[in-house]
């Protein structure tokens, strides 16, 4: 493929390399490697521990575990963060996964009042109701970083991310919203691994076999991730460990990629 200096190529092998998806994956190594990893991030930067919003789905479920288990080897704390918008349907999943996370905290923040205001202060009357929406929604992402970062610089803690390759490439995440963290346990993971390593620590079933969901739009609540993306799980897991997919989903996964480039760059200067 052709490109200048201001276009990326995007091709599988390209992609597979720029998110780090291995080749290889053994599901005992990679949870202790990872829960390593943040064990020695800890040390080196001497924070109090780490901090994340938990929703009751599986990849903060699962990240939130092994930060856990890492503040857990290391005598620092982990805070797990609950950041309704008003009440949460799925609330019992949330509570089920602070149980199995074992966090030393957990701190609640109701998001709506401050989402609310923002979103009530901005004219909106002009727009397509799908449009303020999915505007809405994106404050909602961004209101509970907002919340996670004061909490953390409160404590001197650093906040997780929950993104991993299969959100990574489709882009489904809100820039400067769950996209902005400060370290990221299940970079490099496909969907599939995510889940695995969720079983080598332990994680109820239900929490990881939960359809996942951003839940961000009010027109369209519990959306499920994999008919926002027009491809499934198990396709955009398969382009990304390098094996065959149809022309369909691979054009629908390198267009996600290409379009939200913006997303996993530095912003661009003169």
């Amino acid at each position: 493929m052709q490109h200048d200096a201001g276009q990326e190529i995007v091709d599988q092998a390209t992609i597979r390399a720029a998110l780090g998806v291995p080749d290889d994956f053994d599901a005992a190594a990679e949870t202790e490697r990872r829960i390593g990893f943040l064990a020695d991030y800890l040390e080196r930067t001497g924070a109090s521990g780490y901090l994340l919003g938990i929703s009751g789905g599986v990849d903060s479920t699962v990240a939130g575990r092994l930060a856990s288990v890492a503040c857990a080897r290391t005598g620092r704390s982990f805070i797990a963060m609950r950041l309704p918008y008003g009440v949460q349907g799925d609330e019992a999943d949330a509570e089920a996964a602070v149980d199995f996370i074992e966090p030393a905290e957990t701190i609640t923040v109701d998001i709506k009042p401050a989402v609310d205001a923002l979103h009530h202060a901005i004219d909106t009357d002009d727009v397509p109701d799908a449009v303020a929406d999915f505007v809405k929604g994106n404050i909602k992402a961004r209101q509970r970083m907002v919340a996670q970062y004061a909490v953390a610089g409160l404590r001197g803690a650093l906040v997780v991310g929950t993104d991993h390759a299969a959100e990574a490439v489709m882009g489904f995440f809100t820039k400067y919203g769950d996209g902005a963290f400060d370290v990221g346990p299940l970079l490099g993971l496909t969907k599939s691994r995510v889940k695995a390593i969720g079983r080598e620590l332990g994680t109820p079933e239900r929490l990881i076999e939960k359809v996942p969901t951003a839940d961000l739009e009010e027109l369209r609540p519990a959306l499920p991730d994999e008919v926002a993306y027009g491809a499934t799980y198990a396709e955009i897991d398969a382009y990304l460990v390098g094996e065959e997919v149809g022309d369909r989903a691979r054009t629908v996964i390198e267009d996600a990629y290409r379009r939200t480039a913006h997303k996993r760059r530095m912003p661009p200067g003169p």
